[in-house]
């Protein structure tokens, strides 16, 4: 498999906290990767790192599988927390000065150009209105934008939804998708919104304390969050009630999540289930049948890490 992004045991510390431990990525070319945590898990530090505007104390990365450091940074378009753009400019003056910032002012830029990016997310380059006048969602589009100077393959994106209203998340998410599917864009996008970030990406990574927890492909986190029979009993009978599933009640489909919950999946009888783990004298805490949301499943992967 091709990548647009691997690192390789990355750690940050800043004034001897770490903030980044032992992360090791996989951003698969042509996907939407979505990086997910709560706020103050690792989220941006990380995606400073691998845009090169933070080095890390130890470990690396490799960009679009290039060993060419610099080079490979070309290739990439940046949004970092929040757009910077100049407010008492209009949309296409911003295109147009960063696309001779990134040019060193060494020579002419194409208008023609920065009206093609505009269209692109769907700004009009005619509107003379200054963006200090814009919502936050033409704000977000008009930072795309400009991360989408030099025709970028890879665009790392920080929480681009944040604070927008459903309108403006709406109109961000198509306008990804149609990077991704039309242009052939890998995106590495963070959010604490998982609810959103399902409706978008095809690869997810759950960050917490600065580690990376779990990869998984979306296809992979559905399978997760399947309908199951839920079972939550004590930490000390987890190998007994191992022994119950398999042997007693010839049980393979299953899982153990953090916080000693056992997820059974497919169409078993709930009663005979509770009566053989009672049988054992196994301590059963809750007992239910849960199609469970993705928040949840979020949730007690993050749990766990405590």
């Amino acid at each position: 498999m091709e990548y647009a992004l691997q690192t390789f045991n990355l750690d940050k510390t800043f004034k001897g906290k770490k903030v980044l431990s032992n992360i090791s990525m996989n951003v698969p070319r042509g996907s939407i990767y979505g990086l997910v945590g709560r706020n103050g898990a690792g989220k941006t530090t990380l995606m400073r790192v691998v845009s090169g505007l933070v080095s890390p104390n130890n470990g690396g990365y490799k960009l679009l599988n290039s060993d060419d450091f610099k080079e490979s940074h070309k290739r990439v378009g940046i949004l970092i927390e929040k757009p910077g753009v100049y407010g008492n400019l209009t949309a296409l003056q911003n295109i147009e000065y960063f696309q001779r910032l990134y040019c060193n002012f060494e020579k002419e830029i194409s208008k023609e150009i920065s009206k093609e990016i505009l269209e692109m997310v769907e700004l009009d380059w005619r509107d003379k209105t200054k963006v200090k006048n814009f919502s936050l969602g033409m704000k977000q589009r008009l930072g795309i934008a400009i991360a989408l100077i030099g025709n970028p393959d890879f665009l790392i994106l920080d929480e681009p939804i944040n604070g927008l209203d459903p309108k403006g998340v709406y109109e961000i998410r198509k306008l990804l998708l149609k990077l991704n599917e039309e242009k052939g864009v890998t995106i590495l996008i963070s959010s604490h919104i998982l609810s959103e970030l399902f409706k978008l990406a095809t690869n997810y990574g759950i960050i917490e304390n600065g580690r990376l927890i779990e990869e998984l492909t979306k296809e992979q986190l559905e399978e997760k969050c399947r309908k199951c029979i839920k079972i939550k009993i004590d930490k000390e009978d987890i190998n007994k009630a191992i022994k119950v599933i398999e042997t007693k009640l010839n049980i393979t489909d299953y899982d153990v999540l953090p916080d000693n919950i056992f997820r059974i999946f497919n169409d078993n009888d709930i009663a005979k289930i509770n009566i053989e783990l009672a049988k054992e004298d196994i301590r059963i805490y809750s007992l239910s049948y849960n199609g469970e949301e993705i928040e949840e499943y979020f949730m007690e992967k993050v749990e766990g890490e405590k």
